[in-house]
């Protein structure tokens, strides 16, 4: 009997080696403009999927005007890139260029309507993340946009 279709590609993807800081749950606090007197409380997890084929990140936040999401990180090993693909629970689905410098990640995407970048940096011996995120509407000056501080959860 066969085994289940495409398990010999459920293993690890060696470019995504850049990501194990994230890995793990993450109680999250932080900011956002439209919220401006408000503090945000949530939570956020990093994992491999099929093996370690990808990372995912799922993201919720305690106030309801934010949305729930989730994401897949994967790799284009001929580009030498990575990309995110987001969608939430809003139906919003979109893409986003990563870049990886050592204890840095981030991800943007530009878009005539929306552009958006985020940037995480680990602190603390991985105990702590620190992300600043601006966005951009219909090409004007770029602006705060959800910046959150994430504490590790311990195992």
């Amino acid at each position: 009997m066969a085994g289940p279709i495409g398990s010999e590609a459920l293993i690890a993807n060696a470019a995504l080696k850049r990501f194990e800081p994230l890995i793990g749950e993450w109680r999250v606090t932080g900011t956002h403009p439209f919220a401006p007197d408000t503090t945000l409380h949530g939570r956020a997890s990093f994992s491999w999927q099929d093996g370690g084929a990808f990372v995912v990140m799922r993201t919720e936040i305690d106030e309801p005007k934010f949305p729930s999401g989730i994401a897949y990180f994967g790799s284009d090993d001929a580009a030498g890139t990575f990309s995110m693909l987001y969608f939430d629970e809003r139906g919003v689905s979109r893409k986003y260029d990563v870049t990886v410098e050592g204890n840095t990640f981030a991800w943007h995407r530009d878009d005539p309507k929306l552009s958006q970048t985020n940037t995480i940096t680990v602190q603390f011996g991985g105990k702590r993340m620190v992300g600043k995120g601006r966005m951009s509407q219909g090409g004007g000056t770029w602006e705060d946009d959800l910046s959150l501080t994430y504490e590790r959860v311990p195992d």
